[in-house]
Order: structure tokens, then C-alpha cells, then sequence
């Protein structure tokens, strides 16, 4: 499936920002034919994955929005400790 692609994605950007990177997940979740990705890290870390303002998930989830666009699904992304 597609929605693979944008988790590996996910993944690999969420590993440059922690310093826990072994601790994170995506996971996937489906609610009335939208598929939200969860992505969960280390309680530590949560703030550096938000970034000040919110700002770093604000581009995390632009980057997310514009890949599954372009795929043709609705995707979300929700950001966990």
C-alpha cells in the first residue's frame, strides 16, 4: 500500500529530530475512510517533533498531506508520547 511509503517517510524524518530514536513508532489507524498515522516518541523527545509553536509538525504534516495527495488517499498524522 501507499500509505507504506509515507510512513517509512515519516519514520526516517522523526529519526533526525530525537535523540531516542529507536523509541519511535508509526503506527495506523483508519476513521471514516481517512487513515491517520500515529507517530509516537519517546515523552522526552515529544517536544522536539513539535517543535517551537508547533512549527516542526506543522511541516510534518504538510510533507504528509502533499505525499498522500498526490497518491490519491487522505492522511493524517498525530503526534503521540
Amino acid at each position: 500500500m501507499n500509505v507504506d511509503r509515507i510512513k517509512t517517510m515519516v519514520h526516517k524524518i522523526s529519526g533526525m529530530l530525537v535523540d531516542k530514536p529507536e523509541a519511535i513508532n508509526v503506527g495506523e489507524e483508519s476513521r471514516d475512510g481517512t487513515i491517520i498515522l500515529v507517530l509516537t516518541v519517546d515523552k522526552d523527545d515529544v517536544g522536539k517533533v513539535i517543535g517551537r509553536n508547533g512549527q516542526t509538525a506543522k511541516a510534518l504534516r504538510a510533507l504528509v498531506n502533499a505525499a498522500a495527495t498526490r497518491m490519491g488517499e487522505r492522511v493524517l498524522l498525530e503526534i503521540r508520547e
